[in-house]
């Protein structure tokens, strides 16, 4: 870096937070708060309640430079200026909430990796050299030939290793080396974490950005969809872009979820593993970089609605301006109307031209009302079946809720397919039309369209019916 970037790096909230004369109470109050309990946001009194509690106790210790109360403290640092913290509302609720910015994340993982380490691993991270290294070798490999004999090799590799198993010689990693490979998956995975929240700020910069463009555009409508959505395709189709996407579709698939909650539990049961004393809270690791990817999509789904409040907004103006022209018109023929004019005037005959359309001609329709002399009206036969009018079944909604929160007491989330393994359907499409709507309108619910879902059931005739829908997930 040279000296100018490094100078405008001054002005970036990390740095301002390393240079507060707060920055030991900051550190430590987010750190206790949001990073170590994986805490992703907080309500206003929750957590000016744990500043005030904070605050008291360091006041025990004679730590007089923090004289000011929890909420002076709190929109310091979610001012602008600053970007500590973020400061924002949730549609429906009246109380603000707040979470960490990424330059904050940033700072206190610079500042943990300051701290002494248990040890520093240095085989695993040249085997992670080695091993992507050979994924980038082999994935831009276009000769077919040079593929063949690498996948060869690899598989001659794995026979020599299937002999030597089946021969009892099965050679086992290490206590060193699990602890060290166990060490890096911690650390990866939170700084993963952290990178969510560096890409939904970078999403969240989009939405202000295109607010601003909005609030002072003065083109056209079409101009300004146009540059946006080249914008939008720029970003989606971006390196960052392409990776949050492929990302976010391999977390999606429920057989990788399964996957990973087992490994996390079979390695959290080794013994090496265990004398690291490691945080259980690892073990939820997938579910929480759902609930970050999920934040990231709900962001880029504001940037949709925005616009199309937008271009509401927009025609609305619209037709406000065409009726207040058409009233300032009929204002001036008003004032004309017992004023004429002494110059020449040309006289119309009428103000509104005389159109007649063939379509606008009513139907015919008789003159006269016929008369129905009085006699009995004779009870006549049904031609067609109508038991189907009486054999309706009604959908129980709330039968339906609860056997999805039933389902989700033994785990965090739950696809609508693994729910109708346990109930399956028994009222046909309408019951699962039923789930589907639920789905819709929990906020909790995702679908993911990318991965469709084949539902089969039997209908009352024993015929069976298939229906492909998304991959829908109920989340607790």
């Amino acid at each position: 870096m040279d000296y100018p970037e490094l100078v405008a790096l001054q002005k970036h909230p990390a740095w301002g937070l390393l240079r507060s004369p707060h920055a030991p109470l900051m550190v430590h109050f987010f750190q206790t708060t949001f990073t170590e309990p994986n805490v992703r946001s907080l309500n206003e009194s929750q957590l000016t309640s744990r500043l005030d509690d904070l605050l008291y106790a360091l006041a025990q210790t004679d730590a007089t430079e923090y004289s000011r109360d929890a909420t002076h403290y709190l929109s310091r640092w979610a001012d602008d200026s600053n970007g500590w913290l973020r400061k924002y509302y949730v549609t429906g609720e009246d109380e603000a909430r707040f979470e960490l910015t990424p330059a904050t994340e940033k700072a206190i993982e610079w500042l943990e990796s300051l701290g002494k380490r248990q040890f520093i691993g240095t085989e695993s991270r040249l085997l992670s050299i080695f091993e992507l290294l050979r994924q980038v070798v082999e994935g831009s490999q276009s000769d077919p030939q040079l593929r063949l004999a690498e996948l060869e090799r690899r598989r001659a590799e794995l026979d020599e290793e299937i002999a030597r198993v089946r021969a009892g010689d099965i050679e086992l990693m290490d206590e060193t080396r699990v602890r060290e490979r166990f060490l890096d998956v911690t650390q990866t995975a939170r700084s993963l974490l952290a990178d969510f929240r560096e890409v939904e700020q970078n999403f969240r910069d989009l939405d202000r950005e295109v607010r601003e463009r909005i609030t002072t555009w003065t083109g056209s409508k079409a101009q300004l969809l146009e540059r946006f959505f080249n914008e939008r395709e720029a970003i989606g189709e971006s390196d960052q872009g392409r990776s949050f996407r492929a990302f976010w579709e391999f977390l999606m698939s429920p057989a990788r979820q399964r996957e990973l909650s087992e490994l996390l539990n079979q390695t959290f049961n080794l013994p090496a593993v265990q004398q690291l004393e490691p945080d259980r809270r690892l073990l939820r690791m997938h579910y929480d970089w759902l609930e970050a990817g999920d934040s990231a999509q709900r962001t880029l789904a504001r940037l949709s609605e925005q616009l199309r409040r937008y271009v509401d907004d927009q025609a609305w103006l619209e037709d406000r301006r065409i009726m207040q022209l058409l009233q300032s018109i009929e204002g001036r023929c008003l004032a004309l109307r017992d004023a004429t004019p002494e110059t020449d005037f040309m006289s119309l005959e009428s103000a509104i031209p005389d159109i007649s359309l063939p379509l606008d001609r009513p139907l015919y329709t008789p003159p006269l009302k016929p008369k129905i002399s009085q006699q009995i009206l004779l009870e006549g036969e049904a031609e067609g079946d109508t038991t189907a009018l009486f054999s309706q079944e009604i959908i129980d909604k709330a039968e339906l809720k609860a056997r999805i929160r039933t389902a989700l007491r033994g785990s965090t989330q739950i696809s609508l397919g693994q729910v109708l393994e346990r109930h399956p359907l028994r009222q046909g499409l309408a019951e699962l039309v039923t789930y589907l709507d639920l789905a819709s309108h929990d906020s909790r619910a995702l679908f993911d369209d990318e991965q469709p879902q084949l539902i089969v059931w039997h209908d009352r005739q024993g015929r069976e019916r298939r229906a492909s829908i998304p991959l829908i997930i109920f989340t607790a």
